[in-house]
């Protein structure tokens, strides 16, 4: 059972302030109510403002955020902001940097993340796959970051085309337009640690010059969107666009891609932009669980 850690000031408040209510109220002399079992709401007040800051404090990524900040964007009386932060903190669900006051998501957050399942996404996201796989008469692809790639965890095929299955594949990130829309979207510290081992080529259209690369991530963010020529196996030609979530940051990425000859680069265009548009799809989807 964990020791609860005794109460400590920070830029926002001080330590005493919480000490002026008692445990049933909120510091901004609001009553905490557990709804009652058909009641109109349904909801515990305190447990919404909880996830509202979390939210909030995910969004501050990478930098984090102080607590008086955190209480201003959330709407939130400073002290109950902060009682809120130091109890996430006790249990790892936030993290507060002891020199700057400024809070980040814990590791207990990307613990439970690394638990769930995608049952949900692939859901909701499901249909938008069988629909761009009958629009362009393709594989459609959705990959989701985990910790140092992306994983492939549903596809629709058409029924006329004979093609490699890639559920539950490891996608390599610079030999792939999977992998590259995942790259170009993140910083740039981040992708030298997912780079750090040499590159691969696995054809002779592979870009394993690290310059070069980059060079074509900077082309791919701005574009929208990336592209493949036969980099990880000769004959298979694709697009791919990222799923963005909070700041931007993508935590999946769409896949459209079939063989050169029915794939040739002068679709790329086309089949990029109807990409980006099913990206988005998927992320109104993905904010809707």
């Amino acid at each position: 059972m964990r020791t609860p850690k005794p109460p400590r000031a920070d830029d926002s408040t001080a330590a005493g302030t919480i000490g002026d209510n008692d445990g049933n109220h909120d510091a901004d002399g609001t009553a905490s109510r557990l709804a009652e079992p058909g009641g109109s709401s349904g909801k515990v007040q305190s447990l919404e403002r909880a996830i509202t800051l979390l939210e909030a404090t995910a969004d501050s990524a990478p930098d984090g955020e102080t607590a008086t900040n955190l209480a201003s964007r959330c709407g939130l009386n400073r002290a109950t902001a902060w009682r809120l932060l130091s109890t996430m903190e006790q249990y790892g669900l936030v993290e507060r940097d002891p020199l700057t006051s400024r809070y980040t998501v814990g590791f207990a957050v990307a613990r439970m993340a690394s638990a769930a399942g995608f049952d949900g996404l692939i859901r909701r996201s499901h249909g938008v796959l069988r629909q761009v796989s009958e629009q362009t008469g393709e594989t459609a692809n959705l990959a989701v970051v985990q910790q140092l790639g992306l994983t492939y965890i549903d596809e629709v095929t058409p029924p006329v085309v004979l093609s490699a299955k890639w559920l539950g594949r490891q996608a390599p990130l610079h030999a792939t337009s999977t992998g590259k829309a995942l790259l170009a979207w993140l910083p740039a510290e981040e992708v030298d640690v997912l780079l750090a081992e040499p590159l691969t080529a696995y054809t002779d259209t592979t870009v394993a010059d690290r310059g070069r690369l980059r060079a074509e991530l900077a082309e791919t963010r701005e574009r929208g969107y990336s592209v493949c020529a036969g980099e990880m196996e000769r004959n298979l030609y694709g697009v791919s666009a990222p799923v963005l979530g909070t700041r931007d940051r993508p935590f999946a990425v769409l896949s459209i891609w079939g063989p050169q000859d029915r794939v040739p680069e002068s679709r790329f265009p086309a089949l990029g932009a109807l990409a980006c548009g099913a990206a988005e799809e998927v992320a109104r989807a993905a904010r809707a669980l």
